[in-house]
């Protein structure tokens, strides 16, 4: 069953439910994000009796949003349960200790962030909401000077054009160690057994150490035949410390040169953000992610492997961080392919509303393409 909801479906999310002619709660979101689409509704009164009566049930969401109607709606099952204690990365961070046990995190409410004394804490550190869906952002502190220039926008005072009183009141934040090492981005499900089946692997690629954007994410054959058992083996931990099954996640980690996997952060029910990685493995590997998790298929890797040696399969976001002033300016997407090798899809979007002018799904044999667009601003594209 699919939950659909806000900011964005792609068509081949929609295609591939329309075919299959997978079951779409009839939420108000979903009817208007799969208009013109001949889509096997249940309403959500159906939907909730026949999930609850399915311990184990199959539900897939492309976006956060969708959250709260689970927790409304099924908040007794084990799902809500799962997603409550990976959206609070705290939590998450008690569940597996026993895992991790040097590994060093603290939770703080928003009103102590100013009077906290942060000299006994190992540098670098990291500062994060404790709770996903607030959007305030990730800090890296490498020094005490740092600290005291970030804790001074952590002020509720100067969080209040953003959130209301309650949510500043209550808001928690978590402090934990910086987590050496090159950072990945994972899709997989757990299956009816509770066996992880990855569906995608991909390294998160940053212009610098201090970088924390999201700009180019990359997968490859050398980077799956690299981390697929181990990955495979990190996740069985996850899975069989909380005993899921028929779920999918989409996981970062951080693997160092020695090889171990630490979990930054875990996105429950769904795959990566934008339907943007799950749609990448089939434009890189021909098979689809979202069928797999529904009829409980596994990828042969071996075989889609095959013959793509040397071969990124990357994921551009097309965000800048330059100031914007005009409401008409365009995007030369057309410059844009010329900077490519290969040029798979251009998902184009509309700046005004989201913020930020699309994806662009890319094959190259040459990483350095990469390597230049993470530095760039992308004001070459833009026309006003």
């Amino acid at each position: 069953m699919f939950l659909i909801d806000y900011p964005y479906v792609s068509n081949f999310l929609k295609d591939t439910i329309a075919k299959k002619k997978y079951p779409v709660i009839q939420t108000k979101e979903a009817l208007e994000l799969l208009k013109n689409k001949n889509i096997n509704w249940i309403t959500s009164a159906k939907a909730v009796t026949s999930l609850k009566n399915h311990k184990n049930f199959k539900l897939y969401t492309n976006s956060e949003n969708s959250i709260d109607w689970v927790f409304k709606n099924l908040e007794d099952t084990n799902q809500a349960k799962w997603i409550e204690i990976f959206k609070d990365k705290f939590a998450f961070r008690e569940l597996i200790k026993d895992i991790y046990p040097d590994f060093f995190f603290k939770k703080i409410t928003i009103k102590k962030i100013q009077t906290l004394d942060v000299k006994k804490y190992p540098f670098p550190f990291v500062i994060k909401p404790s709770i996903g869906f607030f959007s305030l952002g990730v800090h890296i502190v490498n020094n005490l000077n740092e600290w005291n220039t970030i804790k001074k926008q952590l002020q509720p005072e100067n969080l209040k054009h953003i959130y209301p009183d309650n949510v500043i009141n209550t808001s928690s934040f978590i402090i934990e160690a910086y987590i050496e090492g090159k950072e990945y981005a994972v899709d997989c499900y757990f299956n009816e057994k509770g066996k992880p089946i990855i569906q995608n692997i991909l390294l998160h690629k940053f212009a610098s150490k201090t970088d924390v954007s999201d700009r180019v994410y990359y997968t490859s054959k050398e980077i799956i035949e690299q981390y697929h058992d181990k990955l495979s083996l990190f996740l069985s931990k996850i899975g069989d410390k909380m005993l899921l099954k028929n779920f999918p996640l989409h996981i970062e980690i951080k693997i160092n040169k020695d090889d171990k996997i630490t979990p930054i952060e875990v996105n429950p029910m769904r795959f990566g953000g934008w339907c943007t990685t799950a749609d990448l493995a089939w434009f890189a590997y021909q098979f689809n992610p979202y069928i797999n998790f529904m009829e409980n298929k596994s990828p042969d890797w071996e075989f889609v492997l095959d013959g793509r040696e040397n071969y990124k399969y990357a994921i551009i976001i097309l965000s800048t961080t330059t100031e914007i002033q005009s409401k008409n300016i365009r995007f030369d997407y057309k410059k844009l392919t010329q900077q490519f090798e290969k040029i798979i899809h251009i998902r184009k979007l509309d700046y005004k509303k989201y913020n930020f002018f699309g994806f662009a799904f890319i094959a190259t044999k040459n990483e350095t393409e990469l390597d230049a667009f993470l530095a760039s601003d992308l004001s070459e594209y833009i026309i006003n």
